[in-house]
């Protein structure tokens, strides 16, 4: 199939900053690309050839969608996946197939996936609602402290929570959810796999995150991880068997635990670009984005090396700003030898909100972490007062 300058369609399911900065390769390579998201704002909406306002989650506003494209993929898990499902039927092309989604989807089964298939992960339980969950203590089969995690629709540290005694449930939703024994880990670790419908596989470099304390979101991201080769070779190994058994085509980012007894445990993936792999714009041979068109397309996979060392930092609302947002000091870290912003095009800002990003890109991997830690303190993502 000709993809570039011609009448073939790729559809994207959300339009928010990974659906923005995957338009960037679909504009590079002149496909033809619509998106369907539920916001008005939608970042991805002035970079696509056709923009449609419409629910992920409705089965005919999805399955409407699909009709009109020739592949189809994703930038956000939560999507209608019966309506994929009678697309798939009818022979469209959906990368990842609703059958992956339906596994990683709900992470209790995305869990349950992971021990019925011996690949290494914490402990946990399953529970129907915040109910469940307590008469299980009461049992004492569950035990503080343990992670929290609702079932589904969680993102971006929303979702998830430390519970170290009783005090930590009360502010808790009653839906379903899962408990995960917590972790002693020294690092967490990620590695994207990349893979196309013919089989060929790629992996990222292991790179290391580092997460804010009180929103759980990912803070840096430092690639290459700081791990010995031995420990690296093992993130990958893992890896690739979690791609192979979910049978992913495009972009699957695996998020792992490094213990204190260097054992990789698998916390959890995401079938589409991710956070961890935001560096690659600039660090890497290939971006992410331009590996998961390639991949979701079936064309050669690009090299997944990275030219330099990279840092990423994220944009987040700054506490106590609410409102049209401004970023302060922007001017003074673009001044700094390879710093590059990348801003969502998101106009309101709020505490912990993903605002966008800052590439830092260095020979020198210790140089680049302290220019990270510069531009961490320098720029604050405020409101106008």
């Amino acid at each position: 199939m000709n993809y570039f300058s011609s009448d073939f369609k790729l559809g994207v399911l959300g339009g928010g900053q990974l659906g923005k900065m995957l338009l960037a390769d679909t504009r590079k390579f002149d496909i033809q690309t619509l998106v369907l998201d539920p916001s008005d704002e939608a970042p991805a909406r002035y970079a696509c050839n056709a923009f449609f306002k419409g629910s992920l989650m409705d089965y005919d506003t999805v399955y409407k969608f699909g009709k009109m494209v020739n592949v189809l993929t994703i930038e956000i898990e939560n999507v209608n996946l019966d309506a994929l499902d009678k697309l798939e039927e009818e022979g469209l092309a959906v990368f990842p197939s609703p059958k992956t989604l339906r596994l990683i989807q709900n992470k209790g089964k995305q869990k349950d996936f992971y021990v019925e298939n011996g690949i290494p992960t914490s402990k946990h339980f399953r529970f129907v609602d915040l109910n469940d969950l307590k008469n299980t203590l009461r049992t004492e089969e569950l035990e503080f402290p343990f992670v929290w995690k609702c079932a589904q629709f969680g993102y971006d540290g929303n979702g998830v929570k430390v519970c170290r005694s009783a005090i930590d449930l009360v502010k808790l939703p009653d839906v379903e959810c899962i408990a995960e024994a917590l972790v002693p880990f020294k690092n967490e670790l990620a590695v994207i796999v990349v893979r196309n419908p013919s089989g060929e596989v790629k992996t990222y470099p292991v790179v290391e995150m580092e997460f804010h304390p009180e929103a759980n979101q990912v803070e840096y991201v430092i690639c290459p991880a700081r791990i010995n080769a031995k420990v690296a070779k093992k993130a990958v190994e893992i890896a690739l068997n979690v791609s192979e058994s979910f049978n992913h085509v495009g972009l699957l980012a695996v998020e792992m635990f490094q213990t204190e007894n260097d054992e990789i445990l698998v916390n959890e993936v995401a079938p589409r670009p991710h956070n961890s792999g935001h560096y690659s714009i600039e660090a890497s041979y290939t971006s992410q984005f331009e590996n998961h068109l390639r991949a979701i397309l079936n064309l050669p996979l690009g090299n997944t090396a990275s030219k330099v060392a990279g840092i990423m930092v994220n944009l987040v609302g700054e506490e106590g700003y609410e409102g049209q947002v401004v970023y302060e000091n922007i001017e003074k870290i673009m001044a700094i030898d390879g710093v590059t912003p990348h801003i969502y095009g998101k106009r309101q800002t709020r505490a912990f909100r993903k605002m966008g990003h800052v590439t830092i890109v260095n020979e020198n991997m210790e140089e680049a972490r302290k220019i990270a830690q510069d531009v961490k303190n320098s720029i604050r993502v405020i409101s106008i007062q």
